[in-house]
């Protein structure tokens, strides 16, 4: 009986144990949901200044490519217009035909410029891009004669650049430049051993003889290779043909002209392939007569650049927020 009289008191400490535990587990929450909720505000108060940094970066940015510096000449002064044609020659890169032929024109259509300087500085590329380039040359020197246009060569002129460049009335260079390369590649890989050490099955379903023409997978055929280079004589023969009427007879009478050698603008000059040794500034100045010059390039616009860039490190900042939240 005395055993059994002992229980209420143990049960009633354990009551009061119990309740403790409760009060301490709900002041731990309470604490914790306190910490998170200023924690979060702090993490809004943050990003809030992240945000507020990057408008303000972007309105000084737009201030400043917006800022037209005052010594930058005006297209209404006499001046020479400027057409850069940099890099490759292709239809997906900065030295583009559609890119390139804008400046052109609107370099033509100015009343102020007194003539056009085309500089060069790329290796070649597309005989398409290159051609459309000459041929629009061509019908704007029709349209206006009395207007002059001069390509000046820097570090090189190869293939479709002197493609261009004998469009222009006379062509320049440095000493030092490269300048040549009349002729045309094809170039391709050949995997036939490597799919045979592999195990590789080739399986290619076509419609027509000559659809798998020089497939790399395959061995090459005479008769392909003797298509291939009947076409590339016709291409080579095309540039042979604009490059004789835009030199004439400044050309020298050498077979290797055209052999798809290339020489130093020194060397250029002896077989006529150049007309002189100056640079832009030069050109400007003395043989055009208007030394201020203008650049007509079509270039992507700075602005445009910058906010996609901006707009991109935004979303790459917010993706970066979404991944934290749920880690």
């Amino acid at each position: 009986m005395a055993t059994f009289g002992d229980f209420p008191p143990e049960q009633g400490g354990n009551e009061r144990r119990s309740s403790t535990d409760d009060i301490s587990w709900e002041r731990n929450v309470l604490r914790d949901l306190a910490f998170a909720a200023i924690k979060e505000q702090r993490a809004k108060r943050r990003w809030g200044y992240v945000f507020k940094g990057f408008i303000l970066l972007y309105l000084v940015a737009f201030l400043i490519l917006s800022f037209k510096p005052a010594g930058l000449k005006s297209v209404t002064e006499i001046h020479t217009a400027l057409v850069d044609i940099n890099g490759v020659i292709a239809a997906d890169a900065e030295a583009n035909a559609d890119a390139m032929v804008t400046g052109i024109r609107e370099a033509f259509e100015s009343e102020t410029a007194k003539g056009l300087i085309l500089r060069l500085n790329t290796p070649g590329g597309s005989p398409v891009q290159a051609g459309i380039i000459n041929d629009e040359i061509q019908r704007l020197q029709k349209e206006r004669p009395d207007f002059p246009v001069y390509a000046v060569v820097q570090d090189v002129c190869a293939s479709g650049g002197y493609y261009i460049a004998v469009a222009a009335d006379e062509i320049y260079a440095d000493k030092a430049s490269i300048v040549g390369s009349i002729g045309v590649r094809m170039d391709s890989f050949g995997f036939t051993e490597a799919i045979d050490k592999l195990g590789v099955e080739r399986r290619s379903l076509t419609a027509g003889e000559h659809k798998a023409f020089l497939d790399p997978f395959l061995p090459m055929k005479p008769a392909d290779i003797e298509h291939a280079h009947e076409m590339l004589d016709n291409i080579h023969q095309q540039f042979i043909n604009v490059v004789k009427e835009g030199r004439g007879e400044r050309l020298k009478d050498n077979d290797d002209i055209f052999s798809g050698l290339f020489w130093s603008g020194e060397q250029a000059l002896e077989l006529g392939l150049i007309d002189g040794l100056a640079n832009s500034s030069k050109v400007a100045r003395d043989i055009i007569g208007a030394e201020d010059i203008i650049d007509y390039t079509p270039r992507p616009s700075y602005l445009d650049l910058f906010a996609g860039k901006l707009g991109a490190t935004i979303g790459n900042v917010m993706s970066s927020k979404a991944t934290w939240s749920l880690q």
